[in-house]
């Protein structure tokens, strides 16, 4: 079986963006095929579509959190109940490593400010830093939520 964090960072190589990176990487965990979970998780990248609000790596994280503790019976407000302190939980390991879970944030540059982003992408693009992120989401799940 290949290691998770091998998994992200081949997607992350690949151009898939980072919430379907750390998503596909537990693809044999949740015992769902990878296909499906890449075309789930397409529009969340770039902080929800671009829009650079939470983080594409942590969005990831929180759907393979719901996926294996969420509620999925009428009535079941233990297990929502749970999810959502898990994800709380989760979001306040991800601020304690990378101090926010916020993709404006974390990169510092704006997505709609053209001359920053010709300069990010001149410099690389956020390549390092989303792997970065994504690792660190792929681990904190691996070490704290399985």
């Amino acid at each position: 079986m290949k290691v998770r964090t091998e998994i992200a960072k081949d997607k992350f190589s690949k151009g898939f963006n980072c919430s379907q990176s750390v998503l596909v990487a537990f693809f044999q965990d949740l015992g769902l095929k990878e296909e499906d979970l890449l075309k789930i998780s397409s529009g969340f990248g770039g902080g929800m579509g671009r829009m650079q609000k939470t983080c594409g790596a942590v969005t990831g994280a929180f759907m393979v959190i719901g996926y294996l503790n969420g509620r999925y019976q009428e009535g079941d407000t233990a297990s929502k109940a749970k999810t959502y302190d898990l994800i709380q939980k989760f979001a306040d390991d991800f601020k304690e490593v990378n101090g926010t879970i916020n993709c404006l944030e974390l990169l510092g540059v704006n997505f709609n400010d053209e001359e920053a982003m010709k300069e990010a992408v001149k410099q690389g693009g956020f390549k390092d830093q989303c792997l970065k992120y994504i690792l660190d989401a792929v681990e904190i799940i691996e070490s704290r939520y399985l």
